[in-house]
């Protein structure tokens, strides 16, 4: 525990670190603590790390005798995530991607590792980008993978860098789908289109996306916005796009059809989706489609009695 003392100077606690518990079947794991490497024998070997006044078990080959009292923690930062989320970026090859796109502005802003900084935030710890500003960056290892120790992050600068983000989308996507389909060997025959909404508490503005809409969190008092999503069976997104609060599910599909082809090309794809996205006219549409676009989707509740009872009839 740590003890610090509030504003009216009582001391007040605050979990520091968890070590966990031990019990009989975990002591042999736990002794195994650190790992030498034995250099004249070329060899890796288990070192056992006990207090400096605990005399080491049976069991230990070989003992370190470790002054506690005077072992300090300074400045603990997350890094393996970090390092991570580089690995991944660098598998990607996104600095090959976005390095002619966004280039450093004029009070030397690198727009590349802004972005870096943010989607390690993204993948590691969602949240909000006052709190990478004020406590995530200073507590992961973000500065020095980018080799900006000691360099604060500017909340505007977050701000503006997303604002460079949208016009680049389309050629973002056909990256990635290029990069999955190289590394793993991705195929995109089977494609899942969904909607979905997000509500806010907050008056409803005189312009923008936010509207009065059918609310699939059950806040018809909130405005919200449309959310379409194109994924792979893997979960591999294709495309994405934010609409009005109001738009009708089954006035997205047709255009999203077209969205796909102009940036994927034609293909024998097979689209699954809700009962409630597509009419009847525009299914009837893509089975007159040349070639014909495949798909699955639910059937109405009031036609089930009709297409149910020639499937009882099959083995």
């Amino acid at each position: 525990m740590e003890n610090r003392r509030g504003a009216s100077q009582r001391v007040v606690q605050r979990q520091a670190f968890y070590l966990g518990e031990i019990n009989d079947s975990q002591k042999a794991a736990w002794c195994r603590c650190i790992e030498v490497f034995d250099e004249p024998g070329g060899q890796w070997h288990p070192v056992m790390l006990f207090p400096e006044d605990r005399e080491a078990p049976e069991l230990a080959q070989e003992a370190v005798h470790v002054r506690l009292h005077e072992l300090k923690v300074l400045r603990p930062r997350q890094w393996g995530g970090c390092w991570l989320s580089g690995v991944l970026w660098e598998q990607l090859r996104l600095d090959d991607f976005w390095r002619g796109r966004l280039g450093v502005s004029r009070e030397g802003t690198d727009w590349l590792d802004i972005v870096k900084t943010l989607v390690s935030y993204r993948l590691i710890l969602p949240g909000s980008e006052w709190r990478l500003h004020r406590e995530w960056y200073l507590r992961s290892g973000m500065a020095d993978l980018l080799g900006r120790q000691g360099e604060a992050i500017e909340l505007k600068s977050l701000y503006r860098c997303q604002d460079k983000l949208p016009a680049h989308k389309k050629d973002l996507f056909s990256h990635l789908q290029k990069r999955w389909q190289d590394l793993f060997q991705a195929e995109f025959e089977v494609l899942l289109y969904d909607l979905t909404s997000t509500y806010f508490e907050c008056d409803p503005p005189a312009s923008g996306k936010r509207r009065f809409g059918y609310s699939r969190d059950k806040r018809p008092d909130s405005v919200q916005v449309i959310i379409a999503l194109v994924v792979t069976p893997d979960g591999l997104p294709l495309t994405y796009e934010v609409m009005q609060g109001n738009t009708s599910e089954k006035t997205t599909l047709k255009a999203y059809l077209k969205k796909i082809e102009e940036q994927y090309g034609r293909a024998k794809r097979i689209w699954v989706m809700d009962r409630g996205i597509p009419t009847e006219e525009q299914l009837r549409e893509m089975r007159e489609d040349d070639p014909p676009v495949a798909y699955l989707v639910g059937t109405p509740r009031g036609r089930l009695s009709k297409f149910g009872k020639p499937f009882l009839e099959l083995p």
